[in-house]
């Protein structure tokens, strides 16, 4: 957690149409002020995530990125503007987050999730979103979530399609069955080529804000402890097609 201290007079101005809200309450909006969330990726993903959950008002960030700002990513990563080019992307998302919000702690660490570095970087974080675009940092993000039993945010896109899911296989169901983790869904990463990657394959701009959006609207709901995450549910987005779908999975592993 980051901070106990209460919501000043400015922040509950800021705030009031989430404090207005039953379902988050001043005492919701305390709860996202004490939050410490942790972001893998500041790109497409990343961008709206970071956004929203700045202007929601989680007193802390950490944003997990090595990469810098190239005219490419400007289509579809929309916290960074053209003059951002060139820069490093942690240096330009915690300018626009600044921008956003004061009341927001921005932590960068410029470097890459790996497993080695997993323990590091989730010290002090109460909850992991991975908005990154390789299936080796998923994996990494899933398994370091689990073993430090924390709540995972976690996403996808490609072309017109996206999914998330929300993960926290530690917890039991109503049942009293083990959640699902995250190679329940996806047992083991396709050989690598068999998926072509952003670049090769292209993707619109505005998919990765709907997921992005998306993935930022489970985090709060996890914080603020409001509605029914997308635990054991994958969300499917199809953008061709308008449609949402939502499949059931569960743990498979003993």
């Amino acid at each position: 957690m980051t901070t106990e201290e209460p919501l000043g007079p400015d922040e509950i101005e800021r705030y009031r149409r989430h404090i207005v809200l039953a379902e988050i309450g001043g005492a919701g909006q305390q709860r996202l002020k004490n939050a410490a969330v942790l972001v893998i990726g500041a790109g497409g993903l990343g961008a709206p995530v970071l956004q929203y959950l700045a202007a929601a008002g989680i007193g802390h960030i950490g944003i997990v990125d090595d990469d810098t700002v190239s005219l490419s990513n400007l289509q579809r990563q929309v916290i960074h503007g053209t003059d951002a080019i060139g820069l490093s992307k942690i240096e330009s998302a915690e300018a626009a987050i600044a921008a956003i919000n004061p009341h927001v702690r921005v932590t960068g660490f410029r470097t890459r999730f790996t497993p080695e570095a997993a323990p590091g970087l989730l010290a002090g974080f109460d909850l992991l979103i991975d908005g990154s675009d390789n299936f080796e940092t998923r994996y990494a993000a899933a398994d370091a979530a689990e073993a430090a039993r924390l709540p995972l945010v976690t996403g996808a896109v490609g072309r017109f399609d996206g999914s998330l899911t929300v993960l926290k296989p530690w917890e039991t169901d109503p049942d009293g069955r083990l959640n699902p983790g995250y190679r329940d869904l996806f047992p083991q990463a396709p050989p690598p080529g068999v998926v072509p990657s952003c670049a090769e394959a292209g993707i619109v701009g505005a998919l990765t804000g709907v997921i992005g959006t998306l993935m930022a609207m489970e985090a709060i709901k996890v914080v603020t402890g409001a509605g029914e995450p997308l635990i054991g549910r994958l969300m499917l987005y199809d953008g061709l097609a308008a449609r949402f779908d939502v499949m059931r999975y569960r743990r498979r592993r003993q």
